[in-house]
């Protein structure tokens, strides 16, 4: 069921048209599924969601490449997330702000690799900024969110 509503986010995602001038500029609003399975369930979980959630999206909307970005910035935001709610030290705001941030770094850390270039971090300023608004706004929606599931839910 979580990953079917990640899956349903992703595609309502693609179709909101988000042009800052930056590739790889997005809302994260699968992210919002993926914390809440990792308050709420654990990181093995989570991380099983989000994987099916990037191979589908991949094969259904976005194809291979797209599909790789999407692998590396979904582990570098879990396992942020994951460390980040393990140290017991930020919110789940704090905890949603750092792992888009982490997304956006696995993403273009991908991209320079793929094309044999460090000077693709030169939009890492543009996507830090990005991310942190996103991820904040994803935070409070997961706060909010998690105070009114049912404890069954899970």
């Amino acid at each position: 069921m979580f990953a079917t509503l990640a899956l349903i986010f992703t595609y309502v995602e693609v179709l909101i048209p988000v042009n800052l001038g930056v590739p790889g500029v997005k809302l994260g609003l699968a992210n919002l599924v993926i914390i809440l399975a990792l308050y709420n369930m654990n990181f093995k979980y989570a991380f099983t969601i989000n994987l099916i959630r990037i191979v589908l999206s991949g094969l259904l909307f976005s194809g291979v490449f797209a599909m790789l970005y999407s692998l590396a910035g979904g582990i570098c935001s879990l396992l942020v997330m994951w460390l980040l709610k393990k140290s017991g030290r930020f919110s789940l705001i704090g905890v949603s702000m750092a792992a888009a941030v982490a997304h956006n770094f696995g993403q273009l850390l991908t991209a320079a690799l793929m094309v044999s270039n460090i000077r693709l971090f030169i939009y890492y300023p543009v996507l830090v900024f990005s991310g942190i608004i996103a991820g904040i706004g994803i935070g409070i929606f997961a706060f909010f969110v998690n105070r009114k599931l049912p404890p069954e839910l899970f």
